[in-house]
């Protein structure tokens, strides 16, 4: 017995121009033909050959045709998963975000600083895998990222650098053809943070005199020198323990700053306006004097860890060895121990001293970061070459002294 031949409706069809039926084993499809970059490009349609829907390939050629004519196709928007967006660079990824940020990382831990690494990790570990490990690059969207960012509740700075590994690989991705535009760049942050919560909760906690004196006074040897210098001083803690011996100018009298270390390791100052020269006021000079006798002949890093009698690591190893002990026994508030570089420029701002000198002590380019954390201190106008600090330091240092030790005579 004859099968019954199958009735192919398709060939009555009348097709446009660049319109093929491709005929398969148990149906039959669409394909457009165009001309891309030189290259004659055909392309099958998921479509069974119907009228309607040959009036829809054929819109769709002249679409295309028309964005080509103006410079503006991407073939992966039209066609996503054709082998041949590939041959002109516009491969759609299936690269998730997880894959691609651990491989920044990866890259991170050759190029960037240890500090810099860390925050990224950590960052990356609390909220960036946890959210995107298994969402493909090409599926971002910045409706996405607006809903998980105006949920996090937290200051625009820590948003912002939460982002910072994510910006980067999405624009790593938009330079690689993965993706067209980066979808970071359409979430504006102001119009999705709470008002409240947008504002950073960083305060400026300095120490007062009397209890500069009750800490001193409780620190013994190394650890109070360490101290004293840095209330007089206004380093960083990262660069207090990267200085040297070497770095003191005895003779023009000042603390030559270029190092820190950070995560064990040495490295540049944070910004090059950190490399400057510190004036050494006289209660800074005269913790350097009394420290000479620890580490002066060793040649090397000033301030040492007594407990180990080698040079400070990092500044958790300063805060839980000495820096909370003492002002527990000393019976002061606990500040962290960055707070002794914020007395250092309220105690000088607050007492007359030029703002423009304070910041290029402290290693600011400008006096913005002074004007906004201690802005209620006027600046004193007449910036002079060769600075010369306003108060007599020397002076409200041994009336400080003297004061402390008049008042523990008292109490005994």
């Amino acid at each position: 017995m004859n099968k019954p031949k199958r009735s192919n409706k398709s060939k009555s069809v009348s097709l446009p121009r660049g319109i093929v039926i491709r005929q398969h084993k148990h149906s039959a499809s669409l394909q457009v033909y165009f001309s891309y970059r030189g290259v004659d490009c055909r392309e099958t349609l998921k479509l069974e050959p119907t009228s309607s829907n040959i009036k829809y390939a054929d819109r769709l050629r002249g679409e295309i045709l028309n964005a080509i004519e103006h410079g503006s196709f991407r073939y992966s928007n039209y066609f996503p998963e054709s082998k041949r967006a590939k041959l002109f660079g516009e491969g759609v990824s299936n690269e998730t975000i997880g894959v691609l940020l651990t491989n920044y990382l990866d890259l991170c831990e050759k190029t960037l600083q240890p500090s810099t690494v860390r925050g990224y990790k950590e960052v990356s570990k609390a909220h960036l895998f946890p959210q995107f490990r298994h969402i493909r690059i090409r599926d971002l969207t910045p409706a996405m990222l607006r809903t998980w960012i105006s949920g996090l509740g937290l200051t625009t700075k820590r948003v912002r650098n939460i982002l910072t590994p994510l910006r980067a690989v999405l624009e790593q991705a938009v330079n690689d053809d993965m993706i067209p535009a980066n979808p970071l760049d359409k979430v504006v942050l102001n119009k999705l943070l709470d008002r409240e919560t947008r504002i950073s909760k960083f305060i400026v906690d300095p120490f007062d005199q009397h209890e500069i004196q009750s800490i001193l006074k409780t620190a013994q040897g190394q650890v109070r020198n360490l101290f004293q210098f840095a209330f007089f001083s206004g380093l960083r803690t990262s660069e207090l323990i990267a200085l040297e011996w070497g770095d003191i100018d005895w003779v023009n009298n000042f603390i030559r700053v270029s190092r820190a270390v950070v995560e064990k390791q040495e490295k540049s100052t944070k910004t090059r306006a950190g490399i400057r020269n510190v004036l050494i006021l006289p209660p800074a000079l005269e913790a350097l004097k009394n420290q000479k006798s620890h580490t002066y002949l060793q040649d090397g890093k000033i301030f040492f860890n007594p407990k180990t009698d080698n040079p400070w690591e990092t500044d958790a190893q300063i805060r839980k060895t000495a820096w909370t002990h003492a002002l527990k026994k000393a019976g002061v508030r606990y500040r962290n121990p960055y707070q002794t570089r914020h007395t250092y420029a309220s105690t000088l701002l607050s007492s007359g001293e030029n703002p423009w000198w304070v910041a290029e002590q402290m290693g600011h380019e400008t006096i913005e970061m002074i004007m906004r954390h201690y802005g209620r201190w006027i600046p004193d106008k007449s910036k002079k070459s060769g600075y010369q600090p306003v108060n007599d330091w020397g002076a409200i240092w041994e009336a400080n002294c003297t004061d402390t030790a008049r008042s523990k005579n008292q109490d005994g």
